[in-house]
């Protein structure tokens, strides 16, 4: 797997040879999983010092739920909720701070706050301000692929070719992003499991990653505890299970190295614990070399 090498400011993510893990923290009341659980100050920073200390390499902060169907909050309450969080955590932890967001206000207070990367599942098309704020702090940017908006992307998602469209979506945000004066050595894609997508796609997505591979930066996928987990895992009677449980950690687990076997260069995780263990695993196998006995 090819080493991409992220320095900014001073931080430094060396990406490929070990798999980057990108720790949860929903500061928000209705997430599809943990949500309101960490809505307060206090919880929120102890769950961003336990994700810290479990292993992550990254902490992504969101105020605004992007499950499927979820209501937009204004830009004010999603400032309200992440920038005392990330004021606080940037004091204790070492690690770099995300700021899930669309938005480009939203982006700047978190930024000033004390994140140093810029988490979009819009791909900086609902605000293409936020282009102008990652240029101009010179932060890296998530970039991800999404059929529509939370509101909408669930209602019947179809493709003529999924892993064509989605690339060549992924190709044109790079090269909207680098013409907003971003660097191209600063730009993650993240073929957005989950946003968009049936369980089918979602899984053809993780089978076929290898395939976003020509398009030269690393690349992110976010499967925790998704949909497409739960709906594997369930009873064909029943409508859905709860995220929390035991067996959809386990499946996400799943999810997670095979998308590290099929490519991932980074994860992001509600349990970074266990993703530690699992990656560990997938890492070693990946970076094995063959001995003289295998040519015999």
């Amino acid at each position: 797997m090819k080493t991409y090498n992220l320095v900014w400011g001073k931080n430094r993510l060396v990406l490929g040879k070990r798999t980057c893990i990108m720790g949860i923290l929903n500061v928000t009341p209705d997430s599809f999983s943990d949500g309101g659980e960490f809505f307060t100050l206090d919880n929120a920073v102890a769950q961003g010092q336990k994700l810290f200390e479990d292993g992550a390499d990254i902490l992504d902060i969101g105020g605004e739920s992007t499950r499927p169907f979820s209501d937009a909050v204004s830009a004010e309450e999603e400032i309200r909720r992440v920038v005392p969080v990330i004021e606080n955590l940037a004091a204790r932890i070492s690690i770099p701070i995300s700021i899930d967001t669309t938005r480009a206000g939203v982006a700047r207070r978190a930024i000033e706050a004390g994140a140093s990367i810029i988490n979009d599942v819009s791909a900086l098309r609902f605000d293409h301000g936020i282009a102008d704020v990652a240029a101009e702090y010179d932060v890296p940017v998530i970039l991800m692929h999404m059929l529509g908006t939370p509101r909408t992307m669930q209602v019947d998602p179809i493709y003529d070719d999924l892993i064509k469209e989605i690339k060549n979506f992924l190709k044109n945000t790079i090269d909207y992003a680098k013409s907003r004066g971003i660097s191209k050595s600063k730009i993650i894609i993240d073929p957005g499991i989950g946003f968009g997508k049936t369980v089918e796609h979602n899984l053809l997505l993780i089978k076929h990653l290898h395939e976003f591979k020509t398009l030269d930066v690393p690349i992110l996928i976010g499967s925790s505890r998704k949909a497409f987990v739960r709906n594997i895992l369930k009873y064909k009677t029943v409508k859905d299970i709860n995220p929390d449980l035991a067996e959809v950690e386990i499946g996400t687990q799943a999810s997670v190295a095979a998308a590290v076997l099929n490519g991932a260069h980074m994860v992001r995780v509600h349990n970074v614990a266990n993703t530690r263990a699992t990656i560990k695993i997938i890492d070693a196998i990946n970076n094995v070399q063959k001995s003289k006995n295998d040519f015999l």
